[in-house]
Formats: C-alpha cells, structure tokens, sequence
C-alpha cells in the first residue's frame, strides 16, 4: 500500500484516471461512487478515492441485470444499483477478494464458484487486512456514513447458486457466459457477451501493475487462463476490468501473455516494490510478483 504521504498525495490528483473523461457521469454518482455508462445498458460503477480504484460492473438485460462485483463495502453500492434498474439483479464476482466482495450482503441472489477459497469468503473477513483498505493510507477523502477503519469489515452472504465454465445467463436479449481463468485466485472468472465482443477481465488483467502475490496465486494456471483469453482477443471489441480504467483494448491481452513470459523465462530483473514482491513495469501494464514465485529470485536494490 502507498502509505507514504507524499505519494498518497500524488496519486490522489490524479484521480479520476484521465480515461473516465470520455464518459458522462451518470446521476447515480454520489460522494463515494462514480458511474458512467460505459456500452449501451453496461455501467461501470467506480470508487475513485480508495487506493484499489475498484470497478465492478452493472449489465443490463430486458429481464434481469448482473451485477460483476460488488466493491469494497465502504459505501452502499446497492442505493447505487436501485438508481440504475428495478430489475432483478444477479450478482456474480470475478473472484473473491475483498475488495470485490464487499456488498455481496446487500443482495438477495448471488451466484459463485464452487471452491474452497469461495466458500471460505462468503463467511465474511474481519481483520488487518480489511480494516488497512478503510484507513487513512488507503484513502483519498474521508469516509462515508461515519464509517472507521476499526468499524469496517467484510460481512458474510449466502450464495444462492453455483457458476461453473461455460455457463451462460441470459438476461434477456443479453447472453453472458462464464469463463473460467483460475490463477490470480482458484475461483477467479472472465464473463464474455459473444454478441457485443465484450469481455469483463476481473483482476487477470487490468491497465497496472497486476497483482500476483497472494498465497492463492498460481502462476502456471494464470498464465494457461491468459492463454485462453488470448485465443478470444480477435473476436472481442473491448475489455472491461475490474480496476483502474473502465475500458481498454483487446491486444492487451497478448501483450501481458508475452511480458509474462519474458519474466517468467528470467529475462528481466524485478524491481522492488512493498512486502516480498518484485515490480516488473510494461508501460500500460506490469506485474506484481510474489519472489518466490519468480524463476530469478533476486529482486534488483
């Protein structure tokens, strides 16, 4: 975390990202969430003054609406979804971590992956971890409700469903499709509209440095679930992660595939970056690397 005051600084006049320009903010937008309309029916609802810059996305069918993430759970991301449709809502996480789980509780069908990390997350988290995305290191502006850090946790919610790959939602004139892509979590998950070329990418990949360091990151299995996401980049028209920028092109995605290869073959040195991880910089993107992880574990001083 960026708990240097100086750079906390820096990195909050930078926010919104200069990519959000392009879109109208949309009146659903309140103290704590931005939200633009993205694609036709698609909403990207960001927040913007926590460190992660979580997006998670709203997708709107004739009959129903999907919801992909559910954000920190600093602010009530549900007041936000009532703004933008009175449909019934499904919420479905790209994986499981905490800053992407954190209005589960607020909604009444919930669908997951079947894995022990999963169930695991869904009996709610409170500690160290939890209360750091709440506290002054991790914040651009004070937060909401009379919330503290001490106060903020994860609360438990009860999925009503299971997503395995392949599955398909119809929302009605809208069909979403589960893609498994385990790696940066075992439950981690890509969702693909074929009709549009869109492709919702969670935390596999987004423009920044990907975080690849959790005692639940595979490396061989995120690079086969990149791999795999290569193989749609021709029929896809946008990507839409789960941080940082709302929208970005589908070439990135060979792009990471090669740099990763390039660090996993020992090509480049690892700079160095918070707790055991070395920083690897493409530019657009870059990597986050737990050293032992790493082929080369020496991280440059």
């Amino acid at each position: 975390p960026r708990q240097e005051t100086s750079e906390l600084a820096e990195f909050c006049q930078k926010l919104p990202r200069p990519a959000y320009a392009q879109y109208q903010k949309h009146p659903a937008s309140n103290d704590w969430f931005e939200v633009y309309e993205v694609a036709a029916d698609t909403y990207a609802v960001y927040e913007p003054f926590q460190w992660q810059e979580v997006i998670s996305y709203l997708i709107v069918g004739a009959d129903r609406a999907l919801l992909c993430d559910t954000g920190n759970g600093i602010a009530d991301i549900r007041a936000v979804v009532d703004q933008l449709t009175a449909l019934p809502v499904i919420v479905l996480n790209s994986h499981s971590h905490i800053d992407h789980i954190g209005g589960n509780h607020q909604f009444d069908d919930i669908r997951v992956m079947d894995t022990a990390f999963t169930r695991s997350r869904s009996r709610g988290v409170d500690d160290d971890s939890v209360r750091l995305e709440a506290s002054p290191v991790a914040l651009c502006k004070p937060l909401p409700n009379g919330l503290t850090a001490e106060d903020h946790v994860i609360r438990a919610f009860t999925p009503t469903g299971t997503i395995a790959d392949g599955d398909q939602l119809d929302l009605g004139g809208r069909i979403v499709e589960v893609i498994a892509i385990p790696g940066h979590t075992e439950d981690s998950v890509a969702l693909l509209e074929r009709a549009t070329g869109f492709l919702w990418t969670g935390d596999s990949y987004y423009a920044g440095p990907i975080w690849l360091f959790a005692d639940e990151t595979d490396m061989q299995r995120y690079r086969a679930s990149m791999e795999r996401l290569v193989a749609f980049a021709p029929r896809l028209t946008a990507l839409f992660p789960a941080h940082n920028t709302p929208r970005e092109h589908p070439g990135q995605l060979a792009e990471v595939l090669q740099a990763l290869d390039r660090v996993m073959a020992g090509e480049i040195a690892a700079e160095p970056a918070w707790g055991d991880a070395g920083s690897f910089d493409f530019g657009n993107f870059g990597f986050l690397i737990r050293k032992d992880l790493l082929p080369n574990r020496e991280i440059a001083e």
